[in-house]
């Protein structure tokens, strides 16, 4: 049987979305288009040596 005095005690609140928005954009996370933009750069870079 559940103890729900047990699990209220273990309870903890999700944050808010401005919290959870503030978490989010503090880390430096690659996303996708960080990903393009990185293989556009190289593939860039790659043509000037090739017509070198």
């Amino acid at each position: 049987m559940i103890d729900y005095e047990e699990e209220l005690k273990k309870f903890e609140p999700c944050l808010d979305v401005t919290d959870a928005e503030g978490a989010i954009y503090d880390h430096e996370l690659t996303d996708i288009l960080d990903v393009l933009q990185e293989m556009l750069k190289e593939s860039k870079e790659n043509r000037r040596v090739r017509t070198r």
